[in-house]
């Protein structure tokens, strides 16, 4: 099949430009988990292009209720027109056997403290909270204890939304967090807790303030194990809006067992306007030495509102990139298939996605009809590559996609 190549408008900032604005700013200088050493980059613009297929790259560039009962619209995650392939490991998890149930049939029953409780005990957990929607707002966040089992599936059924009233993060998972049992000698590289989370909506988490591992993760945040994402919904989250490395307004991932990926599958982040997160950097995702394979999924309307890129320019406080989604580290992947990124922002680099893999090692590829379109980066991008900034192996592919 012919490549169609189209450039609709002049790349944001010419090769030249670009290379000494960059340089100047030091951006796309990160840390690896655990220790978070930083490593000098010699920063490059990739010129060449990858695309295969029918593709289309173009250089455009009173004290709050624990739970409340409200109308929703029928729960509806994910791209409608992704079709691709979710393996095995990937896909939801049958709850038709809990473990344990949230709630006795009542939303009256589904409380905060049920939530917290039920997370802590591990399992496969589910909610019976009565026929309608329903919305829980936690007062504390909800924490994984490692020691709870191998694997904790959160599944919502499509009516249960968390929501941190943004005042707090919700969901939390750290297996070198000593606080919640320390299971092996060797915590950043260990197979379990292993979660899932699916069918569920996260909403006004806020992790702004949180240090723990340098922060972020305003809905969810996890070091370690495994970690899957499967039909659920991510809604007007935060993290700190300021700092060269912080990130993940929705979720943020450091390290996962032998370098295995994250997956995102048939999930929504933003998706309209006023509904995106935002965070210093990663609007949606971020991770430091995480791969990440993103399927069927809608990221949009996200923003990373940090400013003067990483390390920090002179006099400003970083950050800023990654509108939709943040990656930095050494040797990872990141795969995009199916799924739609549009209308993210970027005040530094990466509208749509930052890249930025230290030791050049790291891959990037957008397959599968996925579209990348109108992620304005205010700073910095990658030639040819509107909404993406790229360091790592060679450059970005593009199979059957388009960018622009």
């Amino acid at each position: 099949m012919a490549t169609v190549v189209r450039v609709s408008r002049s790349t944001r900032v010419s090769a030249v430009l670009l290379t000494a604005a960059l340089t100047a700013a030091g951006a796309g200088c990160g840390r690896d988990a655990p220790d978070r050493g930083r490593e000098p980059a010699t920063l490059g613009i990739p010129s060449a292009m990858v695309v295969t297929g029918s593709s289309t790259v173009s250089s455009t560039t009173r004290t709050t209720p624990t739970t409340t009962r409200k109308s929703m619209p029928r729960f509806s995650a994910g791209n409608p027109d992704g079709h691709a392939p979710v393996p095995a490991a990937a896909r939801a998890v049958d709850t038709s056997h809990p473990t344990r149930v949230i709630g006795n049939g009542t939303p009256g029953s589904c409380t905060s403290a049920a939530v917290v409780s039920a997370v802590a005990k591990g399992g496969i957990i589910t909610f019976s909270c009565g026929p309608d929607p329903i919305t829980i707002t936690l007062n504390r966040t909800a924490k994984i204890r490692n020691a709870t089992g191998p694997r904790i599936v959160l599944d919502g059924g499509g009516k249960v939304t968390l929501s941190g009233g943004g005042k707090r993060r919700i969901l939390y998972m750290n297996t070198c967090d000593q606080a919640q049992g320390w299971t092996t000698s060797h915590c950043q590289d260990q197979d379990h807790p292993r979660l899932t989370v699916q069918n569920l909506t996260f909403v006004d988490g806020n992790a702004t303030g949180e240090t723990m591992e340098g922060g972020g993760g305003g809905a969810i945040f996890v070091r370690g194990g495994r970690f899957t994402v499967v039909n659920s919904r991510f809604l007007r989250n935060r993290c700190d809006g300021n700092g060269p490395d912080v990130g993940g307004a929705a979720i943020r991932v450091l390290s996962q067992y032998r370098g295995q990926p994250v997956y995102v599958v048939g999930s929504t982040f933003g998706g309209a306007p006023g509904r995106g997160g935002r965070c210093s950097n990663g609007g949606a995702l971020s991770s430091i030495g995480v791969s990440w394979v993103v399927l069927n999924s809608i990221i949009s309307h996200n923003s990373a509102i940090g400013h003067g890129a990483n390390p920090a320019r002179a006099g400003t406080p970083g950050g800023g990139s990654g509108g939709g989604i943040y990656t930095d580290g050494n040797t990872f992947t990141v795969r995009i298939a199916g799924t739609r990124i549009t209308d993210n922002h970027a005040n530094e680099g990466g509208g749509a996605v930052f890249f930025v893999s230290n030791d050049r090692t790291g891959t990037m590829s957008i397959e599968r009809g996925s579209v990348l379109r109108r992620n304005p980066s205010d700073g910095f991008e990658t030639r040819g590559y509107p909404g993406i900034f790229f360091l790592g192996s060679g450059s970005p592919r593009v199979s059957g996609s388009t960018v622009r």
